[in-house]
């Protein structure tokens, strides 16, 4: 396929230029604008304002049945960015941290290459989506009847690996990326003199032994062979050093890729929180908020892909899943499909991602760009 190094400097500069104007999840107006702008260009159908933001280009051909979407995701992260790059972010406090304009820019290449020679037969659907941070726009875009309006017997979507050498693409049969809970929880008393703790309920001592009890979960109340995270990451209570707190607020978040340890490891959180209420005479509550379901990959669906993979760069099983979400995970709850890893790794300790040093790697935009095309001729193939 030599139909694609034209297509390279042009995408290159429209990845940096989305990463020069990053926009938070559904707010991504701008960058939907500029994508539909080029799906339009060359010829394809687009529908835009789907779940939001969202947009879905059709491309059809031949007389085929099968049907097939491929998703980029297009938000970037609250963080500032530190790379000094030309093309950093112009907007404070937003940056690409995660690669969405390096994914936007593989498939939009995917779809001008079939767009000019489509090599296959059937409903191609390229889809991109607003608001993977966290916000749930995949959800957002199937509530809003992306799969009755644009059938897709499989689906597909890559996202690249700074801890996988560059070109390298990787997937696994079943969990690839785990369930994502957040997690809040609030200790009451009635607060106090700090010299009078005899009258008060101690809400900050309560809140340091639920603390350490929850550090047990996963290690005493979890199958060794379940792969699991409990990570407490904010505390929040007390003003001044001579008065107990009347509250204090604990956060976190869970990782988990099967729904029965996701159950075990809440209903334990609640049982710890019944026994620190009794303990220490005050009062629990818990609000434990299941966001994103573990990404589960369709076995027949990420087999056929490394085959294809295989035929465009180095590809390899993953040996095992991450323990970060992702919220491609409702789409595969919808269809059959998988989720990949392309590596982007240069050097010996390249930044990962949601990292302020962070950008995508240029150089695998070809190799994202192949898979993609390849994927597409191999399902929709006669």
């Amino acid at each position: 396929m030599n139909d694609i190094a034209d297509l390279l400097e042009p995408l290159i500069a429209f990845r940096r230029d989305i990463h020069a104007h990053p926009e938070l999840g559904f707010a991504e107006h701008r960058t939907a604008q500029r994508i539909a702008e080029q799906l339009r260009a060359i010829g394809l159908e687009v529908h835009e304002g789907i779940g939001g933001t969202g947009i879905v280009a059709v491309l059809r051909c031949g007389n085929g049945k099968r049907t097939l979407g491929l998703r980029a995701d297009m938000d970037a992260l609250p963080i500032e960015e530190r790379t000094n790059a030309a093309w950093s972010s112009t907007v404070p406090g937003c940056f690409h941290g995660c690669g969405h304009d390096g994914h936007v820019a593989m498939l939009l290449g995917a779809a001008q290459v079939l767009a000019r020679d489509p090599g296959f037969s059937g409903t191609l659907n390229f889809i991109f989506q607003p608001a993977e941070e966290g916000l749930g726009g995949a959800r957002h875009m199937i509530e809003d009847g992306l799969f009755e309006r644009f059938d897709c017997e499989r689906v597909y979507a890559l996202h690249n690996w700074p801890g996988l050498p560059a070109g390298t693409i990787s997937t696994r049969p079943g969990a690839i990326m785990g369930a994502a809970d957040k997690f809040k929880i609030v200790l009451e008393g009635k607060g106090g003199h700090a010299a009078l703790p005899h009258d008060t309920p101690d809400t900050i001592l309560a809140a340091a032994s639920l603390v350490q009890q929850l550090n047990t979960v996963i290690g005493r109340d979890i199958p060794p062979s379940a792969n699991a995270v409990l990570s407490v990451t904010e505390i929040a209570g007390g003003h001044a050093h001579n008065v107990l707190p009347a509250s204090v607020r604990i956060g976190g978040t869970v990782r988990s890729f099967d729904p029965v340890v996701q159950d075990r490891i809440e209903e334990r959180m609640r049982q710890m929180i019944k026994g620190i209420e009794t303990s220490f005479e005050v009062r629990g509550s818990l609000e434990y908020d299941r966001y994103y379901p573990a990404t589960i990959n369709d076995a027949d669906a990420a087999m056929d892909a490394l085959e294809v993979a295989a035929t465009v760069a180095r590809a390899e099983l993953a040996p095992e899943p991450a323990p970060t979400s992702e919220d491609f995970s409702f789409m595969l709850q919808e269809r059959p499909g998988a989720y990949l890893w392309l590596g982007q790794g240069r050097g010996d300790n390249p930044p990962p991602l949601h990292n302020p040093h962070y950008d995508f790697n240029d150089d695998v935009m070809e190799t994202g760009i192949r898979l993609h095309v390849a994927l597409a001729r191999h399902w929709l193939r006669d």
